[in-house]
């Protein structure tokens, strides 16, 4: 039985704690990075009067930066009516318009930049990810919308590169080096039905890795040598092998995340097997092996991507939001795919974490990278010193958590023939069609600051379906009551499968116990042997030096020491924080405090530790932030 999400427009988030950043995103984050695309001549490139000599010169992915804004406002819009959003939205297409060539090819920069060398250098170039932006962009303001302004500007785009690329003897063999136009391919043809644009994700996806391969001929004909790329093995952009054949995550994890994501979409469509159980192969090697506890992926910073298994090192690391955002995107898809309850657990733990950390309380400003560890004045990152910022050189992050946020809603439920899907808690409502009638569903929540979620089922008619609760993966004890009954309903690939002739105003409570708990690593995470992270519900959580004072990893945890949560509603927006006795280790003061090596061990005092959650650190005054505590026995 196939399980369908359901559209955005199906959905309302209303209020709650994605009510707030849906909110905070529609106020401040979409003004900030529109401010900021005009800056940075984003919209004046497209103009195309840029000349040699001139600042401001065009960059290869600034398409992808507006497209995603574009994306982003659309979705606001599908919401709620906003003129001047409207109209900023209508002039950025306008300028996209103005800037297509006659033969429907749309790249500022290799139009006046280096318009000889087009598609030349598809390996390091972002032609086809901005195309694929520009469509996933397209389609969202059509369907938010009903204007089909940018979808008739990329209708032709997308046309055009159909003509170049494909098997044809007088077209190009070659596919994207950052992926993303597969699954944005993939969407034009679930808006227009038009097998083309399918056919020409396939290619891009099942031409990638064959022999011999495109990228060394291409260099060839740049007149380089292929052994000089930087990256050195095309593992970088996935094109080491064909795509079945892929057994781990390798190389730079948002191209991995995109183009799984576009593969997902084609083992979709066409029940291929083969592909989906090479997903399925990637998918566990990185959740179980290649993971941040935060959802955060990408271990180094190298290749801004995949080392080698359990290799997550704290304060080095990259996990960049964009990673952290695909993961979502393709983890959405798997959950589609075999509808097990894991894949949404993916989700969630990357949404609260190493995605929401990429934002800050005000909406302004932003993370690139996501360290899990930072002592101030030793960061180990392009961003020194390591805060959020309000605009990077390469700037994907900003507008890529805008529209995920924005499109939230689509994410929460899914439906089936005789099924209702609940994947998240959050304060919303849903319209669906199940057994053959429309019904309604409310979902009350606080989540994730407590576990009680209350559900009113409103089919037009007494009828027989499932709803189906997903039961997180964190949660060790639950309870269950449809209309103040007790239930015991069976659980399935991580679901509470509540199957019932429903009637109009029925009601479910679900109760998911949260306690604080402690996490800990596999012992091949060589850096947090000895340590522990917090966990309460979906939030991890991390100390911070506003709280904890200096040196926090002078701070251990005893297992024995019991730890608190409460929510203090003033606190970073309003938080759950934890907090619980521990000890801070220091020199005694007999010994030279500036001595590298002594004979006498530190000395322990009591102090009071408190946690607030990961997301929500740097929003106060500069310190240091750690997750892994050190933990001792239980003394």
């Amino acid at each position: 039985m196939t399980i369908e999400a359901l559209p955005l427009s199906n959905v309302d988030i209303q209020g709650g704690f994605w009510g707030q950043y849906q909110k905070l995103i529609h106020e401040a984050t979409l003004p900030a990075v529109h401010e900021q695309l005009e800056i940075r001549g984003t919209m004046e490139a497209l103009k195309l009067n840029w000349k040699p000599g001139m600042p401001n010169k065009p960059h290869i992915y600034w398409e992808s930066d507006l497209a995603k804004w574009i994306e982003a406002a659309s979705y606001v819009l599908a919401k709620q009516p906003d003129p001047a959003l409207e109209q900023q939205v209508d002039e950025a297409i306008a300028l996209l318009a103005g800037a297509q060539q006659p033969d429907g090819y749309l790249n500022a920069y290799y139009t006046v930049v280096e318009p000889d060398k087009r598609w030349s250098n598809l390996r390091d170039q972002h032609e086809l990810y901005c195309a694929g932006h520009l469509i996933e962009a397209a389609v969202a303001h059509y369907e938010a919308t009903g204007k089909d302004s940018l979808l008739n500007v990329m209708l032709r785009y997308a046309d055009y590169i159909d003509q170049v690329f494909g098997p044809g003897e007088n077209q190009m063999h070659g596919y994207p080096g950052h992926e993303e136009i597969e699954l944005a391919l993939m969407r034009l043809h679930r808006l227009t039905g038009d097998e083309r644009y399918f056919k020409l994700s396939q290619y891009f996806i099942e031409q990638r890795g064959q022999q011999p391969h495109y990228y060394d001929q291409e260099a060839r004909a740049r007149g380089e040598d292929p052994a000089s790329f930087r990256h050195g093995t095309y593992e970088y952009n996935q094109s080491h092998r064909p795509i079945r054949e892929h057994t781990e995550a390798v190389g730079h994890a948002v191209r991995a995340t995109y183009l799984y994501a576009g593969a997902t979409d084609l083992a979709l469509a066409t029940g291929d097997e083969t592909l989906a159980q090479a997903l399925r192969r990637v998918a566990d090697n990185l959740v179980q092996r290649r993971m941040y506890v935060t959802g955060g992926i990408g271990s180094a910073r190298a290749n801004e991507g995949f080392t080698f298994d359990y290799d997550l090192p704290n304060d080095t690391g990259y996990a960049e939001t964009c990673a952290a955002i695909g993961l979502f995107f393709w983890m959405h898809r798997m959950l589609r795919l075999d509808g097990d309850s894991r894949y949404a657990d993916v989700m969630e733990r990357a949404l609260y974490n190493g995605i929401l950390a990429g934002i800050s309380l005000d909406g302004k400003s932003f993370f690139y990278e996501n360290l899990l560890a930072v002592k101030r004045g030793t960061e180990r990152t392009r961003f020194s010193p390591y805060h959020r910022q309000s605009w990077f050189s390469v700037s994907c992050c900003p507008p890529n958590v805008s529209r995920l946020i924005a499109s939230l809603g689509q994410y929460l439920y899914a439906q089936g023939e005789a099924e209702v899907m609940v994947h998240h808690y959050a304060a919303s409502s849903a319209r669906l069609e199940v057994a053959g009638q429309a019904v309604s569903l409310s979902q009350q929540t606080n989540y994730p600051w407590d576990g009680e979620i209350n559900l009113r089922i409103e089919p037009q008619q007494p009828a027989v379906f499932t709803v189906s609760l997903r039961l997180p993966g964190w949660c060790r004890s639950y309870a269950v009551t449809i209309n103040g009954e007790a239930a015991a309903p069976p659980v399935e690939r991580g679901y509470l499968r509540l199957e019932r002739k429903w009637q109009p105003g029925d009601t479910v409570r679900l109760h998911l116990d949260m306690p604080v708990e402690r996490v800990y690593a596999h012992p091949e995470v060589r850096a947090n042997k000895g340590r522990t992270a917090l966990q309460r519900g979906p939030v991890i959580y991390c100390l911070e030096g506003v709280d904890n004072g200096p040196d926090l990893d002078a701070i251990v945890l005893p297992r024995n020491a019991p730890l608190e949560a409460h929510f203090e509603p003033d606190l970073l927006g309003g938080v759950t924080v934890i907090e619980g006795d521990a000890l801070r280790e220091s020199r005694p003061p007999e010994v030279d405090q500036d001595e590298a090596y002594v004979f006498v061990p530190p000395a322990c005092h009591p102090v009071r530790l408190r946690a607030i959650p990961y997301y929500a650190w740097d929003n106060r005054e500069s310190g240091d932030m750690l997750v892994w505590l050190r933990d001792i026995p239980a003394g």
